[in-house]
């Protein structure tokens, strides 16, 4: 049996609620999801999101579509949970001197740089998921929109209207903020 196959046969158990599938499932999928979260999560931490990773894969195993592919289904688990961690890590400290050197004497080009970032982080929460999905997998994992739509199991035609109805409602959520 090809690893594809073997992959839709755990799929299906899992959907099933088969316990031995979560176990299938970690030691067919476990190695990739690290490699995947070590991309984005820091090292240290890459173990504990990947067993809430598991975690959820169990929890919402009925939600599984066992005519899709389990990895991409895993995979984008495993990308929110890493988003997720990311965004409860908000707290740590960047050393002032690290930032005097990456701009200029008084640091306003950076600040500003900041303050837009979190403008865009906080419009992008307020996109549909489907949308932000898109937006994020091409803008901030670099993703061709082909990936995309193999990555999501979508049509591409379904990436670019996203992409394109995401940015337009991004522009607009950003022009308000900034006339606010």
């Amino acid at each position: 049996m090809d690893v594809e196959t073997a992959l839709a046969d755990v799929g299906v158990r899992l959907n099933r609620g088969e316990p031995q599938a979560l176990e299938d499932a970690y030691r067919e999928l476990g190695p990739l999801v690290v490699s995947y979260l070590g991309r984005f999560v820091p090292q240290p931490d890459v173990e504990d999101v990947l067993q809430r990773v598991f975690y959820e894969v169990w929890r919402v195993r009925a939600r599984f579509d066992p005519e899709q592919p389990l990895r991409a289904w895993v995979l984008g688990i495993a990308r929110k949970r890493a988003i997720d961690h990311l965004r409860k890590r908000r707290d740590v400290v960047v050393p002032l001197d690290s930032m005097r050197e990456i701009s200029g004497d008084d640091g306003r080009e950076i600040a500003e740089r900041i303050a837009w970032a979190d403008e865009v982080r906080g419009a992008l929460d307020l996109l549909p998921e489907l949308q932000r999905d898109v937006i994020e997998l091409a803008y901030f994992d670099g993703y061709t929109q082909t990936e995309i739509a193999a990555t999501l199991n979508i049509p591409l035609g379904t990436v670019k209207t996203r992409t394109a109805r995401g940015l337009q409602r991004l522009a607009g959520l950003l022009e308000n903020s900034r006339g606010a």
